[in-house]
């Protein structure tokens, strides 16, 4: 397996930094050759990319994530990759991204891109269009600040509490709101149990 690892720095605070990290469908609009990332549930991925010319697919599983501080997947199906992004405060507004990708290159092609270090550019690049993306907004796009251990999911009480709250304000049942997660709006768009 190949290994790159990449670190920038953005001029954004780190909660704002790290929820829009959170929005993984939000991906595509920063990330070279991603065309799509669809969010399964709250801690599985289904990834569209192109890479090296050729359309390639995979599902990942995120194992580990902390608000803040850390978010690690792997794949589970499709191209073989794994990888770890962490987040560190640097004064009292700026933010350290450093992320660790982990990759099996498939052919000659991407062997090849791998030694010129064609991938580590495209990273590079990736964490810079981040960067501007971030920054331009001044706020994220949507947030998830549940927590995963060992690939155990612990919802983020704080907008359980707030979903509970507009059920029984609206008199809908707290179980046909959404489910908090990743999706551009905040949440994953999944339905409690009927």
């Amino acid at each position: 397996m190949e290994s790159i690892e990449k670190t920038i720095e953005v001029d954004a605070p780190l909660s704002t930094v790290y929820n829009q990290w959170t929005q993984f469908e939000e991906f595509p609009q920063f990330m070279e050759g991603v065309k799509e990332v669809r969010q399964i549930d709250d801690k599985r991925l289904h990834w569209v990319a192109e890479i090296g010319g050729k359309r390639k697919e995979w599902d990942a599983e995120i194992f580990e994530q902390v608000p803040d501080s850390t978010i690690a997947w792997r794949s589970m199906s499709g191209a073989r990759n794994s990888g770890q992004v962490s987040f560190a405060p640097v004064g009292n507004n700026a933010t350290k991204v450093c992320l660790k990708l982990h990759y099996d290159p498939e052919g000659a092609v991407e062997n090849v891109a791998g030694a010129l270090g064609v991938v580590g550019r495209r990273v590079e690049g990736d964490l810079e269009r981040f960067k501007k993306f971030i920054q331009a907004r001044r706020q994220e796009t949507g947030s998830w600040r549940g927590e995963i251990h060992k690939r155990e999911v612990f919802p983020d009480d704080r907008q359980s509490k707030e979903q509970t709250a507009k059920g029984s304000k609206s008199g809908e049942s707290p179980s046909k709101l959404p489910t908090p997660g990743y999706g551009s709006t905040g949440t994953s768009g999944l339905k409690g149990p009927t």
